[in-house]
């Protein structure tokens, strides 16, 4: 399996056609489908149904794609540091995050980094919490800015804070003119939420039901992945949300008002590291300023490290939620 292979095969995943892939790469046409029909013969299996000029990936490549964009990236990777060695530049940051804490954390963290140090080559990409452990156990990232908890006994988690969720609500809405939402309120309303059943979404679906809210009122919900698309369609008056304050703190919407709510949905997140490998002083200096970024968001709590394991079990979570460890008060009014 050659990374020529590997190349066309993600061209032509990427363009839809063959000849598209052929205009990406500068190749001919006849040479592209020679090289994915190596990767076919190698790996066993057809990557796309033919039929006449047009191509349609197959179940098993779609499955592939993923893998070999990464590998293809790494390999990137690879050229841009090698370059980097033979011209002595400084070692880039590779971050990972999930886009909440991309959009609402992130930012804030770098930028105390590079007043202290200047600027700093950064690479970052965004994914799914899932994603970014990944990312950080198989060390293709140096740090990772995610969600918690996480189930990995061997990942170095440097610290854990937890954030109260509040509504995101139309500028207009009833709701809005309160200073604290109800939950029970909410409940009532068709609801934008997270897709995820297992994270924030199994929180917060206990506490709406425990507000009076039918489990089964799917009709009454829309379901995303990411909170910044959460925000647009509340802007849009498909409903209100309960999220994450970090997007709604980071990438504030004209047209939206964020209260907080009086029940406490907690939401932890923290700063994670690969294993058995020493920070060097880039990243340490990264995952400290991030730290003090957070403390500066309204409800801020830290957590004990010890409390991970707790987090992994819900029951144990609500009430590791309960008894703050460490408490930062903030003065800043929620918007």
């Amino acid at each position: 399996m050659e990374p020529r292979q590997l190349e066309a095969f993600a061209a032509v995943m990427s363009t839809g056609s063959i000849t598209g892939a052929a205009r990406l790469l500068a190749r001919s046409q006849p040479a592209i489908t020679r090289l994915v029909q190596e990767l076919e013969a190698e790996i066993g299996y057809p990557l796309f149904s033919r039929h006449g000029p047009r191509v349609t990936p197959t179940a098993q490549g779609f499955l592939l794609h993923e893998d070999a964009e990464r590998a293809l990236a790494g390999l990137r990777q690879i050229h841009l540091r090698a370059a980097e060695i033979a011209r002595g530049d400084a070692q880039p940051l590779l971050l990972a995050a999930t886009s909440a804490l991309a959009v609402g954390l992130l930012p804030q963290g770098l930028r105390r980094v590079e007043a202290q140090t200047g600027p700093v080559p950064i690479q970052l990409r965004t994914a799914a919490p899932e994603q970014v452990l990944h990312a950080v156990l198989t060390g293709a990232v140096q740090l990772g800015v995610c969600s918690l908890p996480l189930a990995h006994h061997g990942l170095q988690v440097h610290w854990i804070a937890q954030l109260p969720c509040v509504a995101v609500l139309p500028a207009g809405d009833p709701l809005a003119e309160q200073t604290t939402v109800p939950l029970a309120a909410l409940a009532q309303r068709r609801i934008v939420t997270m897709s995820n059943p297992f994270r924030l979404r199994h929180r917060l679906d206990a506490e709406l039901a425990r507000a009076g809210r039918a489990p089964d009122r799917r009709d009454a919900l829309i379901e995303t992945n990411s909170s910044t698309s959460a925000q647009a369609l509340v802007r849009a008056g498909l409903g209100v949300a309960v999220l994450e304050p970090l997007t709604a703190h980071g990438a504030p919407m004209e047209g939206l008002v964020v209260r907080p709510i009086d029940t406490d949905i907690p939401f932890f997140f923290g700063v994670i590291t690969p294993p058995s490998r020493p920070l060097t002083a880039p990243v340490q200096a990264l995952a400290d300023a991030l730290l003090q970024a957070a403390q500066l968001l309204p409800g801020f709590v830290q957590r004990e490290l010890a409390d991970h394991a707790l987090l992994l079990d819900d029951g144990a979570a609500k009430r590791a939620a309960k008894p703050p460890a460490k408490r930062a008060v903030s003065r800043r009014p929620a918007r």
